[in-house]
């Protein structure tokens, strides 16, 4: 049986983007739906009450993002604050306002650099739009639970700085794909980095290994065996642990790892399974692909 999220005590959790034209407003609703979040950008404001009406949910944390600025249909500052007021009064929501802010040198140059015309100045310089939008935007500044001056953060800072504003930092992560791939079949499009793997001794040739593939504990033990390869894995390892974190800093949610030999059966399919228990042990999201290992062709 559905009950409402306020019987069941669960206020449905509501996050409204707003704020000035290039100061991240689409980047601000990226990080929420990777926190899981159904996020609604450029909503008409006719539709804001209809969209976040009392209905009933059937369970869990529901999670709503909205954006709106000054390019969304029938908006107007006194109408968004009457709404918010509204909304505000509810007890079977909890609403978080958040406005991001930006000195207009910085967005003269965003929009400068994008080539993008500003909402409010289609036939007049980018810093006429911005000041009018700093005037229509002013009482809904006053409203903000939230308030992020994005003029002098990168990217990655903002997301960090968003994720920890709005309590959300611990939802996003990085998903790994580790792929093992024949070169002979082309290199793997969705690749982030490619290890050649084609030096160490081949089980091919060997007429005994050749019908298995590097799943099986022969051929990790005859790949393994290689003089070379102690040395090759302890440096492949040692250069990837310091690199993971970085691209989580910078907010990367996904990462692919290509290792390849000839035909994609035995070496890069060993290598690739070991490197992805090697990471799965050290508690990160991965995804282990094998892409022609039952592929038929010459090692």
């Amino acid at each position: 049986m559905q009950a409402s999220a306020e019987a069941a005590g669960q206020p449905i959790r509501i996050v409204l983007v707003t704020g000035l034209s290039g100061a991240g407003r689409t980047t601000s609703l990226k990080a929420l739906e990777d926190a899981e979040f159904e996020a609604v950008d450029n909503l008409p404001l006719s539709l804001l009450l209809a969209l976040l009406a009392p209905r009933a949910e059937p369970e869990g944390n529901h999670r709503i993002a909205v954006g709106i600025d000054t390019r969304t249909r029938d908006f107007t500052p006194q109408r968004l604050t009457a709404e918010l007021q509204a909304l505000r009064q509810r007890a079977d929501i909890t609403l978080t306002v958040v406005f991001l802010d930006c000195d207009t040198d910085v967005l003269i140059r965003r929009f400068t650099e994008t080539r993008r015309r500003h909402p409010l100045a289609v036939d007049r310089p980018v810093a006429d739009g911005i000041r009018t939008e700093l005037e229509l935007l002013a009482p809904l500044r006053e409203l903000a639970d939230v308030t992020i001056d994005t003029s002098r953060l990168t990217t990655a800072d903002f997301k960090r700085v968003f994720a920890e504003q709005l309590g959300i930092a611990g939802h996003s992560s990085l998903t790994i794909t580790v792929t093992s791939f024949s070169f002979r079949r082309g290199l793997p499009r969705e690749a982030d980095m490619v290890f050649d793997v084609r030096f160490l001794r081949n089980p091919h040739y060997d007429e005994r290994l050749r019908p298995l593939d590097g799943r099986n504990g022969e051929i990790a033990g005859y790949v393994a065996a290689d003089p070379e390869f102690p040395a090759f894995y302890e440096r492949l390892v040692g250069f990837l642990t310091p690199l993971v974190p970085r691209y989580q800093a910078e907010g990367k949610s996904y990462l692919t790892i290509a290792v390849g030999c000839t035909g994609g059966r035995h070496r890069s399919v060993f290598v690739a399974e070991k490197l992805a228990g090697e990471l799965k042990a050290g508690g990160l999201a991965v995804t282990l692909l094998h892409r022609d290992v039952d592929r038929s062709g010459q090692e």
